[in-house]
């Protein structure tokens, strides 16, 4: 499966240990919107082209 995680702020205790159990099972990357070195047209194909998006 292939998980995008998409990240507002730095993400909590929680959100880290999801993380590293999606990234053991699946396919996963992660955006960091905080850092502004994305494109909303590469995020738009990511949302689309990945099974699950999990917004933090």
């Amino acid at each position: 499966m292939k998980v995008l995680h998409l990240l507002k702020s730095e993400p909590d205790e929680t959100a880290r240990k999801i993380m590293e159990i999606h990234k053991a099972e699946n396919e996963v990357k992660v955006i960091d919107l905080t850092k502004g070195d994305f494109s909303y047209e590469s995020i738009i194909e990511d949302i689309f082209s990945y099974d699950k998006v999990i917004s933090w």
